[in-house]
């Protein structure tokens, strides 16, 4: 077996390894630097990332394990990243997240390490961070909360906030009651209990092989969880003495495997740009298109919000993620391996559904082709994506009159006037909202609908933007249009009026112009005065470096790797 990399730093009598070791002498003794593998918890923990709260708990538990394994853990706080709080959006900072937790893995003397990561951004950047340094890495995800109730209803977070503050705007719900639901919602530790971006990350990260096979979807509450962060703290122990580096387990296979997971659970678009990015950092290849060929005639099996019923508890007791991929095993690789050196197919041979209401056989599918549509068009040359199962199924095919807002706050300003020119088959158009135009790419596609449109009944109407929207989120919403229009993307070029054609069947989306009259036309002035023009710090690093959302929008001097070896002393 090859010397521990943690040797480098605390064997031998010269004062450098004196150094290293006197200074962790606090509690431990003398043997924890006799060769046993060092193994830093990469913790998120932090009382401003509400979902990731309870992580010093779960550290405990893996402490245990990695100590009976014979291995001396180390508790590493990193950035962690918190989706309901900071502004402009978390996804501005999740390759800085990624970046900081790289450069503290390769820069401290551990062999392996385990990653706590429950809300939306975690568990992206420390797989984009563990890729990049390549040593032995295992995720642990948060789990989701446990299902609040209101007014005898079962309450699904983030879905129901678009949902009942839309009935406020309608007049349905008065705002007391829609304030009284706030302490209902979040009923337990945890994140999001519908298959959001935290719940879909989960997914397809234990359908990468970089879970322990069975634990995502546990929900944070659930003592198992406590159970499988002790097996988990084992097993990186093993994981080390066998060299099972993420570079070993990760393949194209696995990212199609995750892609198929995406599809069938009814996953969020999200998980688009954060399995580019990771793909990026480890060299494989992988494209946009791929979500599409490889997931849109994958069924959806899974009746939860926000494409179906029921919510992330529902799923785990109903057989959770391997009863999900044993109906669809044949389209899966089976030589992807896993964190335990075993492939992920087999373990799909006992999983069980134990609910058919929840997880649908493939024979009854709640829809027989799900996953996510990448369309292009005049309007899109790049590239966009959508939901069609968080979608209307009318609106799938559909042609009207552009409705245009040039920044965010132009929409907030007039989506309630009475006045806005709109009927139900208007397209609302928000740009501005890409990665360097915001900057950070938000999600803030799924636009509020017009105030009198919703007291007409409308719920849903067809939505273009060059951000993001919250996995949470529901409606037929295109996403992610590249080039964005702070790129020069022709969303710049679009007037209130312009017809525009979604045609999600033959993979389309069109501003109906001759192509002489779109080229001759200038981009909007107005949006491109509220595009991003940072004058110091990382906005600016990262306006000038992020990639298009269709390479993953990682910054262009991340992608790949540089390994775990550093050449230099300390002193």
């Amino acid at each position: 077996m090859a010397e521990h990399r943690s040797s480098q730093w605390y064997a031998g009598t010269d004062r450098n390894a004196y150094i290293h070791r006197a200074w962790m002498r606090r509690g431990l003794p003398a043997h924890a630097f006799d060769g046993r593998p060092h193994i830093a918890i990469a913790n998120t923990a932090s009382d401003l990332t509400p979902c990731n709260s309870h992580f010093n708990e779960v550290a405990e538990s893996v402490k245990q394990g990695v100590y009976e394994a014979g291995g001396i853990p180390l508790n590493l706080p990193v950035v962690s990243l918190g989706e309901t709080l900071v502004r402009p959006t978390a996804m501005l900072w999740r390759n800085m997240a990624a970046m900081a937790t790289e450069e503290m893995l390769r820069a401290n003397p551990i062999d392996g390490v385990v990653l706590l990561g429950g809300c939306d951004k975690t568990i992206p950047s420390l797989l984009m961070a563990a890729a990049s340094v390549d040593i032995p890495a295992v995720v642990i995800p948060g789990g989701p909360m446990l299902t609040g109730t209101f007014r005898g209803v079962a309450l699904g977070c983030g879905t129901d906030v678009w949902r009942l503050s839309e009935e406020v705007r309608a007049g349905t719900l008065s705002e007391d009651q829609f304030l009284k639901s706030e302490s209902s919602m979040i009923r337990s530790r945890g994140h999001c209990n519908t298959m959001g971006t935290a719940s879909t990350m989960a997914v397809v990260a234990e359908a990468l092989g970089t879970i322990m096979p069975g634990l995502a979807g546990t929900p944070a509450a659930d003592s198992r969880l406590l159970e499988a962060s002790h097996e988990t703290g084992r097993l990186i122990v093993d994981m080390v003495a066998k060299e099972r580096r993420l570079s070993s387990i990760l393949t194209r296979g696995s990212f199609l495997n995750a892609i198929v997971a995406l599809a069938a659970t009814g996953g969020s678009t999200n998980a688009v740009v954060h399995l580019l990015a990771i793909a990026g950092r480890l060299g494989i290849e992988l494209t946009q298109d791929d979500f599409d060929r490889t997931g849109s005639n994958v069924p959806l099996l899974v009746d939860l919000q926000p494409a179906g019923r029921w919510l992330m508890e529902d799923f785990f007791r109903a057989g959770g993620l391997l009863a999900v991929l044993r109906e669809v095993k044949d389209l899966l690789d089976p030589d992807a391996l896993t964190v335990t050196g075993r492939p992920l197919a087999s373990y799909l041979d006992d999983a069980q559904i134990w609910d058919p209401e929840v997880i649908s056989l493939r024979a009854a599918p709640v829809q027989p082709h799900a996953g996510i549509a990448v369309l292009y068009g005049n309007l899109a040359p790049g590239g966009a994506v959508i939901k069609p199962a968080a979608a209307s199924e009318h609106l799938l095919s559909h042609r009207g009159r552009a409705m245009v807002f040039d920044s965010i706050e132009d929409m907030h300003a007039r989506i309630d006037d009475p006045g806005l020119d709109v009927d139900a088959d208007s397209v609302l158009i928000l740009r501005g909202c890409g990665p360097r135009g915001y900057p950070g790419m938000p999600e803030v596609a799924n636009m509020p609908l017009p105030t009198k449109l919703l007291q007409q009944g409308v719920r849903d109407m067809v939505r273009i933007c060059d951000g993001r929207m919250s996995g949470t989120a529901y409606g037929t919403v295109v996403l992610h249009v590249c080039p964005e229009a702070a790129a020069g993307g022709p969303l710049a070029l679009v007037q209130t009026g312009d017809m525009i054609t979604l045609d999600v069947a033959a993979r389309r989306l069109d501003i109906d112009i001759p192509a002489e009259e779109l080229a001759r036309r200038q981009p909007s002035e107005v949006a491109a005065a509220g595009y991003a023009n940072p004058k110091r710090g990382w906005e600016k690093l990262y306006v000038q470096t992020v990639q298009g959302a269709d390479q993953g929008a990682d910054l262009d001097f991340l992608v790949g790797s540089s390994g775990d070896e550093v050449s230099r002393e300390s002193h």
